[in-house]
């Protein structure tokens, strides 16, 4: 894993595209704070600029960093989550500006993954985190599901845990004041 790690540092620091396993389903993923790099994974996916992407954090420090103000609900969220859980936070701040969405909120999850924290951490910055799939396929639950199109359209592809099946992606939650609201569970 250590050959790994020192590979994807090289290749997110170079702007590049990576296709990952996470805590959830296959990412696809860049540095989170270059824009040209976002575009990337906009292009890989034929996705909308408009619809913004999912940003892994490795830990609540990290988050504080590219966030204005984390209300606590989201904090007990995070504490108490027994399943991955993506929050919809206001203000982000030092992330790629197509990482935003358009009303300047942006979706983003602490992974229990070690491999992504550790991948996070040494990076030392957020990295995209969007199903391997294009625009309205279906997400691939594994490896194998993984199109020709995406293999072919990435960087660097990691290759750990390629026999995991994993079945759901993550729930997100956007918190408005004191309610919290469910996008996807």
């Amino acid at each position: 894993m250590e050959n790994v790690l020192a590979d994807l540092q090289q290749v997110l620091h170079d702007g590049k595209t990576i296709l990952y396993p996470t805590d959830t389903v296959w990412g696809l993923g860049c540095d989170a704070t270059n824009k040209e790099a976002v575009q990337k994974i906009y292009s890989i996916k034929n996705r909308e600029e408009s619809k913004s992407l999912i940003i892994l954090v490795s830990s609540i420090a990290m988050l504080k960093e590219f966030v204005s103000e984390i209300p606590v609900k989201a904090l007990n969220i995070l504490e108490s989550a027994t399943k991955p859980t993506t929050i919809i936070y206001h203000n982000p701040k030092g992330l790629a500006s197509n990482t935003i969405a358009s009303d300047n909120t942006i979706a983003i999850r602490i992974p229990d993954s070690e491999f992504c924290i550790e991948m996070i951490d040494l990076f030392g910055k957020p990295i995209v985190s969007t199903s391997a799939n294009i625009s309205g396929e279906p997400t691939p639950k594994s490896f194998s599901e993984i199109s020709e199109a995406i293999l072919n359209s990435v960087d660097y592809v990691v290759n750990l845990q390629q026999d995991k099946v994993n079945e759901k992606s993550s729930t997100i939650l956007k918190i408005d004041g004191d309610d919290i609201i469910v996008i996807r569970e």
